[in-house]
């Protein structure tokens, strides 16, 4: 469906990385909003600070924490001050998608469903991982650290939720998923159709979708600019940790098919890590007359 013209679209860069614990998020964010097409509407940036070399604080059973709240009021207070009908979130780790989802679900009196295209299901707690961009979905449906969760004031219906992409997930993470009843499609289900995921949001009932895109739904073999094609890491880093699997085209037939018949009010596009640019970037300021390192 699209868009009416008189409708206000924000674009959120929020170039957060304490979520991940992962200082390159902060870069990636920024080259991500360089990548992207031109806005249509106002943009405004959540202040960040950049990463420094102090590890982030263990406060609460959560990696900066205190860090991490205030840039989620930051979020929020923005998106306020603008009203948007819409939203674009460029990240930035996946707890950037807190606010502006809360957001949208209050906007829309909770007739919002939402598609949660992630490897992962992010629905764990201080007591499992140490590293909020884990928990945000937890968040969104009301559970999890009572700071995160209290700044969702309209918690999403589990049945307006499906996972796009999903991988193997952990004890843990399944029995949140069998409590709550989560639907969710792996990246062969929809390797060939959208249907299950247009039979979904046919049977929410809702007219408004919002979609999280963590780009680690795609697969790193193809596609390198994710945490598990890190080429400084030693191999065997992340065995026994669930990994994309889904090509570009998959994602982007998918969302197409199912924008034709949602209203499509947020997309929030998170967890890039480009190596490559990355490298470069410190490749060129060490380099004589232009770099900035004697």
């Amino acid at each position: 469906m699209k868009a009416s013209s008189s409708d206000k679209t924000l674009r959120l860069l929020f170039p957060q990385w304490q979520g991940g614990n992962n200082p390159p998020y902060h870069f990636g964010a920024q080259l991500l909003a360089w990548l992207a097409p031109d806005p249509c509407g106002p943009v405004a940036e959540v202040p960040v600070a950049v990463p420094g070399t102090e590890p982030l604080p263990l406060e609460g059973g959560i990696r900066g924490r205190s860090a991490l709240l205030q840039q989620l009021r930051s979020a929020r207070a923005i998106i306020d001050e603008h009203a948007p009908d819409r939203l674009v979130v460029l990240g930035g780790d996946c707890l950037v998608d807190l606010a502006p989802f809360a957001y949208l679900n209050e906007r829309y009196a909770g007739d919002l469903a939402v598609l949660w295209v992630d490897a992962h299901p992010d629905v764990l707690t201080p007591a499992d991982f140490a590293n909020a961009h884990a928990m945000v979905l937890g968040n969104l449906l009301g559970e999890g650290d009572a700071d995160f969760a209290g700044a969702v004031k309209r918690p999403l219906k589990p049945a307006n939720v499906m996972y796009a992409g999903l991988m193997e997930t952990m004890p843990v993470e399944r029995a949140v998923i069998e409590r709550l009843g989560l639907q969710h499609a792996s990246p062969a289900q929809l390797a060939h159709s959208s249907e299950a995921v247009l039979q979904w949001f046919r049977a929410t009932g809702a007219r408004h979708l919002a979609i999280h895109l963590d780009l680690d739904v795609l697969d790193p073999r193809a596609f390198r600019s994710l945490l598990f094609a890190n080429p400084q890491m030693p191999e065997g880093t992340f065995d026994g940790v669930a990994q994309g699997k889904m090509p570009i085209a998959h994602v982007v037939r998918l969302l197409a098919d199912v924008a034709r018949i949602a209203d499509v009010v947020g997309i929030g596009i998170a967890e890039h890590l480009p190596w490559d640019a990355l490298a470069l970037k410190d490749m060129l300021n060490r380099l004589p007359l232009i770099g900035s390192i004697d």
